[in-house]
């Protein structure tokens, strides 16, 4: 049962990093987009850090789900 657990916990986590990426991503875009606001290219780069730091949380926490769910 504990094996399910963590292997529903990777899944659940690798899907939050990947969504954490593509938002990191679409900030940084937005960052750079010498069309936006000065507020919004700001907020955006602001963000992006943030969401970088999700990323690698959200990776963090899916290897040791992984890990667990072979023992």
């Amino acid at each position: 049962m504990e094996t399910v657990k963590n292997a529903v916990n990777y899944v659940s986590e690798s899907v939050q990093g990947a969504g954490a990426s593509a938002s990191k991503e679409t900030n940084k875009n937005v960052a750079k987009d010498n069309d936006a606001s000065l507020t919004s290219r700001a907020t955006a780069a602001k963000d992006a850090v943030v969401d970088k730091k999700d990323e690698k949380s959200h990776d963090a926490k899916a290897d040791v789900h992984k890990e667990a769910a072979k023992n």
